[in-house]
């Protein structure tokens, strides 16, 4: 009877993946709290932001990260789903490649790193490229009175590597920047 194989197989799956994989997601979580819950970055005991979710950085004296279809919202993740021939979606790239001209009046088009402009699929990436900081290194050292090469090492400081050197690309963390941003005109 292939029903009765059905109806096992059914059952299987749905303890499996109804159960025994969302009580494993679970205890991963459990073992690794500070994964589980972003990452929080604390400056002086006061939640700043999370390591592993992007922020909306726009003022001019800060690193700028990606934008994000979600407006930041790390419960409701995700991409716009706009193909990239979508002329709403070209409307809004071409929108936000403007903003970013008119604040780094030095940066030609053509320059401008494609994460600068287009959000990610989750929509809270905290990274951007090391390209994508280097272009801003002239309106942030502007704006904060800064030598550009002093901002230039700080952005160096803060290149994270390929994981094992294999998986991904460079990449930097921009919270972490900014606040290192924010030490350095301390000092």
């Amino acid at each position: 009877m292939k029903i009765f194989k059905d109806i096992k197989l059914h059952l299987l799956t749905v303890v499996m993946f109804g159960l025994l994989f969302p009580l494993l997601i679970w205890g991963i979580g459990l073992a690794f709290p500070n994964q589980a819950t972003g990452l929080p970055v604390y400056k002086s005991g006061t939640l700043v932001g999370f390591e592993n979710i992007g922020q909306n950085f726009h003022s001019d004296k800060y690193f700028w990260g990606r934008p994000s279809a979600v407006d930041y919202n790390a419960a409701s993740t995700g991409g716009s789903n706009k193909a990239t021939t979508n002329p709403e979606y070209l409307e809004q790239v071409k929108k936000r490649i403007d903003e970013f001209l008119l604040k780094n009046h030095e940066v030609k088009r053509s320059e401008i790193p494609s994460d600068l402009v287009t959000a990610s699929g989750s929509g809270i990436d905290p990274h951007i490229s090391p390209q994508a900081a280097f272009i801003q290194i002239p309106r942030i050292a502007k704006e904060r009175n800064l030598d550009t090469q002093k901002v230039k090492q700080l952005v160096n400081k803060h290149i994270e590597k390929p994981l094992f050197g294999l998986f991904g690309t460079e990449r930097v963390n921009v919270l972490k920047l900014n606040l290192a941003l924010d030490d350095l005109k301390k000092n």
